[in-house]
């Protein structure tokens, strides 16, 4: 099991309080962009929360006007030209290792948008599993205005199965910014507040989320990550199996005696 004292990064901030872990990105001057430590110690501590027992949800937040621009043009983008293929790829696998890392992780995880989501940073927001946004989080998939495809970082994959497939094209081809408000109205923001009530909001969330059952919780995020493939046919069976195992869990007993008993119920890890 991790311990809190064996997650300490350095290029961001890390807290929990009680059972939800907050990561906040902490370059406000550089709009929260990327470098290569931040990707990695970044990727490791989502990697970590896996065995971290008593953390339940997870918040991914930015400090300043920015959540988070993407990568850090002085300490990546330049370093990139300098690199032969495998290196480049070195670096593309890196980056999709830590998309990996948030849809792997089998707690809630939430995107607290506290201003521009941009590149990188927006593949972030959309690989979490719900995205809390203020009035000025306004979003791009920039990668086409540097000449770079946009699917990147598994966009491709994810964006078109929140928004569909005609405005995930749209927004891919152009790298446009959308505002907070369209983002919510398309589906891709779960929630639009103003700025001084996100904290707020989102805390709310991920205690609500903390308290809820962490198995059943984890069952359902693993059931959406293996569905987005699979025929109707396919997940039903999974889902059969996905629900008799939760039936297993002291949790579903706790949930049936705590409505007999008119009490909240208290679920387990």
């Amino acid at each position: 099991m991790t311990t809190s004292s064996e997650i300490n990064p350095q290029s961001f901030l890390y807290e929990e309080r009680g059972p939800v872990a907050i990561i906040t990105f902490n370059r406000p001057d550089r709009l929260n962009s990327l470098t290569f430590n931040v990707y990695r110690e970044l990727t490791d501590t989502l990697a970590a929360l896996r065995s971290r027992d008593a953390v339940r949800a997870v918040v991914i937040t930015g400090r300043g006007h920015g959540f988070c621009s993407g990568g850090d043009v002085e300490d990546i983008i330049g370093e990139l030209f300098k690199r032969d293929m495998n290196g480049l790829l070195d670096f593309t696998r890196m980056s999709c290792e830590l998309i990996r890392n948030i849809r792997a992780l089998h707690k809630p995880v939430i995107a607290s948008l506290n201003g521009t989501v941009a590149g990188a940073g927006a593949v972030i927001a959309l690989a979490c599993d719900l995205r809390i946004a203020a009035q000025t989080a306004k979003i791009a998939f920039l990668f086409v205005k540097v000449g770079l495809a946009g699917a990147d970082m598994g966009a491709a994959f994810l964006l078109p199965r929140i928004v569909g497939l005609s405005k995930a094209t749209e927004m891919l081809y152009t790298g446009d910014f959308i505002s907070a408000e369209e983002a919510g109205h398309i589906g891709l923001y779960n929630r639009v507040v103003a700025a001084d009530e996100l904290e707020a909001e989102t805390i709310r969330w991920a205690e609500k989320l903390a308290a809820g059952p962490a198995f059943a919780l984890g069952m359902t995020k693993a059931s959406l990550n293996r569905e987005l493939d699979m025929s109707l046919e396919m997940a039903l069976e999974a889902e059969s199996a996905a629900q008799a195992i939760c039936m297993l869990n002291p949790d579903f007993r706790e949930a049936y005696q705590a409505f007999t008993e008119k009490r909240s119920p208290q679920f387990g890890k």
